[in-house]
């Protein structure tokens, strides 16, 4: 009894940690990248998402919204990688750019960086944020762009850009959002608002399901186009070697009656075809049998 007793419980035991192991790792690996679902000031967070100052191409679609800053290296790996699968599934991007604050007396943006925010909001030009993110940081100089320090209203509009952001995350706390960056916000098939703080990859798959996004651009080739490439070409896409020429040999006429064709060597002179054989009723009459006095004596002496 005593040995029963101490096996359920080292069995118990054992079981929980299974089961704990087993939460932990659905947990670790599934379920912190899932987007959440706001249930909480969702109103209030379209209003903001609408009155800010995105940027967009304007392709049109279902709007996705990608609240970053410059210097983000998920956010441009999201821009990169993220951006090109969502446009092919009729999604529009539009993001929200702004200066980080300064923190413990550090500045955390550049001048060139701040004046290219006020810009964007000012201006919303879609041109110009294309040729800052194709540019490296160090090397955009924000050339021909007023400078916002020093310029009381573009100083008001890096202020307001950051409110924004802080406001933002506020209310997405609230619902249980962890904030990083990107911020991606946008609406599921049901037209729930949800949100994710993307900068782990390992988050991006479940917007892609959200909006019909593919997991990768393009396919494989068809069966149609497979069958028109030659498989004898090698790897390189070098043309195979041509046949050599061979003599054109010319078609066996077969002779009438079913008769075995005539070899090749024979068919450049034929011989003439044998006549058909008479038919019953035409065939000459059998010779007819001797007269008896033409008859051979069998007399047997």
């Amino acid at each position: 009894m005593r040995r029963f007793i101490l096996g359920s419980i080292v069995a118990a035991v054992i079981g929980l940690l299974l089961a704990g192991a087993g939460y932990w790792a659905y947990w670790n690996f599934y379920s912190r990248f899932q987007p959440v679902t706001i249930s909480r000031d969702a109103a209030e967070v379209q209003r903001l998402l609408d009155e800010a100052s995105w940027v967009s191409d304007g392709s049109g679609g279902q709007p996705l919204y990608i609240v970053t800053y410059r210097d983000s290296a998920s956010g441009r790996r999201y821009l990169r990688d993220e951006a090109p699968k969502l446009k092919a599934a009729g999604v529009e991007t539009r993001f929200i750019l702004f200066a980080r604050p300064d923190a413990e007396g550090a500045s955390r943006s550049t001048a060139a960086e701040r004046a290219t925010v006020a810009e964007l909001w000012l201006s919303r030009d879609w041109p110009l944020y294309e040729r800052w993110m194709a540019t490296p940081s160090r090397s955009w100089t924000a050339a021909g762009l007023p400078q916002a320090d020093g310029n009381l209203a573009r100083s008001a509009v890096i202020e307001g850009g950051r409110r924004f952001d802080e406001q933002l995350s506020r209310m997405l706390r609230a619902s249980g959002v962890k904030i990083s960056y990107p911020l991606i916000l946008w609406r599921d098939r049901d037209g729930f608002l949800k949100a994710c703080g993307c900068a782990d990859s390992r988050a991006w798959a479940f917007i892609r399901d959200d909006v019909g996004a593919p997991d990768r651009l393009g396919a494989p080739m068809d069966a149609a186009t497979a069958l028109d490439e030659d498989p004898a070409a090698p790897e390189g896409g070098a043309p195979a070697m041509p046949y050599p020429d061979l003599p054109t040999i010319p078609p066996v006429t077969a002779p009438p009656n079913g008769s075995p064709a005539a070899p090749p060597a024979q068919v450049q002179n034929p011989s003439p075809a044998p006549t058909r054989p008479a038919s019953p009723s035409t065939r000459p009459p059998s010779r007819a049998a001797p007269a008896p006095s033409q008859q051979e004596d069998t007399t047997f002496y």
